[in-house]
């Protein structure tokens, strides 16, 4: 296991250590439990998130595991298929996990040309993904009829496997998808318009959960298999094997920790920043 990555798990160890304990004397001043974070900014932090676990799945499983001799199969569930989840299906399997949480945060994956029906965008929803489609910016908005707030960002075919599955599919509205196009939108919901840094950490760890429960699926239904690839420290790119649980994870934290590292660091002395002022402020008064 490499140097780096234990320097990226201690560095999430002493955030939180920081955060959760180092902190509570001044957490004790409820106005600084305020939810003063735009859902904007958690939004593009989960994405963040999600967009790596989606890219280690589709290209360094998915993709390198079809030449190594996996397969993947939208009925991947079927007790007599040995297959894995697609992508849209991993990202289902975590949105899935999710929905468990007490945490009112939900994730979907939409598109105008969507293989299922149930996926297509409406509404609001498809005016705003237009708008995304030709800018390619996120796009955040308030739903009335659910009284939610959304976040919407481009679903990029970033490998090969993504056009080939759509493109081939007999049930697929749209053959002729090609790499980098927008294919949909994975879009977030969460019911406040602001957040604590408290909530934005919970967010982050019912994510990571979804994570982990979607590929402990795909590890479950591998031991099924009557040649079953060899699990461990190698990756399909090595032949047929798959990452361990705790491999596939420690990839993922070691991918996103560059970019998730100092925005909550960035936030965390926001809010410190504050608490010292509205202490100061009570002082004075």
């Amino acid at each position: 296991m490499s140097k780096n990555f234990w320097i990226t798990l201690f560095s999430f160890g002493c955030l939180g250590i920081y955060l959760f304990v180092s902190a509570p004397p001044l957490l004790d001043d409820k106005k600084t439990e305020q939810a003063t974070i735009p859902v904007e900014q958690m939004f593009t932090l989960l994405q963040a998130e999600n967009a790596a676990a989606r890219a280690i799945w589709t290209q360094e499983i998915v993709g390198e595991g079809k030449k190594s001799g996996l397969k993947f199969d939208e009925h991947w569930r079927d007790a007599d298929l040995e297959a894995g989840p697609l992508p849209a299906l991993f990202l289902r399997e975590t949105a899935k996990s999710m929905e468990k949480s007490p945490l009112r945060l939900s994730l979907f994956l939409g598109s105008d040309y969507p293989i299922s029906p149930s996926n297509r965008f409406e509404g609001l929803q498809q005016e705003k993904f237009q708008i995304l489609r030709q800018s390619q910016q996120p796009q955040f908005f308030y739903v009335p009829d659910t009284g939610l707030q959304t976040g919407m960002f481009a679903d990029i075919a970033i490998a090969a496997p993504c056009i080939e599955c759509h493109n081939k599919h007999p049930q697929a509205p749209k053959n002729d998808w090609r790499l980098n196009d927008v294919m949909g939108a994975a879009t977030w919901m969460y019911p406040a318009s602001a957040v604590s840094l408290e909530d934005m950490l919970k967010a982050i760890m019912v994510l990571h959960r979804g994570i982990q429960d979607a590929y402990a699926a795909y590890l479950e239904k591998v031991k099924t298999f009557a040649h079953p690839p060899v699990i461990g420290e190698r990756w399909p790119r090595d032949g047929y094997y798959l990452p361990s649980l705790d491999v596939f994870m420690q990839a993922f934290l070691h991918r996103t920790a560059q970019h998730t590292l100092p925005a909550l660091g960035a936030l965390s002395n926001t809010r410190q920043n504050n608490k010292l002022k509205d202490s100061s402020r009570d002082t004075a008064e």
